[in-house]
């Protein structure tokens, strides 16, 4: 497998990385050739970059009561519906259809980035988040992440950080 590329402060031409570069954030591009046979986007992106799957997290879109909601969790964990229903002040949580999901944020499955969506909505990051020095979450598009600092991601986001991931 080739090695990943990195480009400091590049705006890899994806809505999320446009957003960290107008924004002034550190962030770091690492890009690496997508399989669509790989059965786990968020692992193949960790192995694929040598990163620890606890540091590269995967962005999610769930309905809490009805409002799509982005969860930010880490890929080698799963999202607790109750838990981030929550940390955003709702009753009930479901995992939004994808087409939605694609819809709303103006990205593919496997490519949602919490940064530069379409239609900015409530975000919750898993606190373990906050462990780590940086983090990877996708860029926009399959086979290229960002890596910055979960307090960054937080702040450009508006994220509500909390326990939202189980083992």
């Amino acid at each position: 497998m080739p090695k990943p590329k990195k480009t400091k402060k590049s705006s890899a031409g994806t809505p999320a990385t446009t957003a960290l570069t107008a924004a002034g954030t550190d962030f770091t591009v690492h890009s690496y050739e997508h399989d669509p046979a790989a059965p786990s986007y968020g692992e193949e992106a960790a192995q694929a970059l040598g990163v620890e799957p606890e540091r590269v997290f995967k962005t999610l879109v769930a309905s809490v009561d009805d409002r799509l909601t982005v969860a930010i969790v880490p890929v080698s964990a799963t999202l607790d519906l109750k838990a981030l229903a929550a940390a955003v002040g709702g009753k009930r949580a479901t995992m939004a259809d994808p087409a939605v999901a694609e819809r709303t944020t103006g990205y593919v499955r496997g490519g949602i980035s919490p940064l530069g969506q379409r239609k900015r909505l409530p975000t919750a990051l898993d606190v373990s988040a906050d462990g780590h020095e940086t983090i990877c979450v996708s860029a926009g598009r399959r086979g290229l992440e960002v890596e910055l600092s979960p307090k960054d991601l937080a702040s450009l986001t508006d994220a509500v950080v909390a326990p939202i991931a189980r083992p």
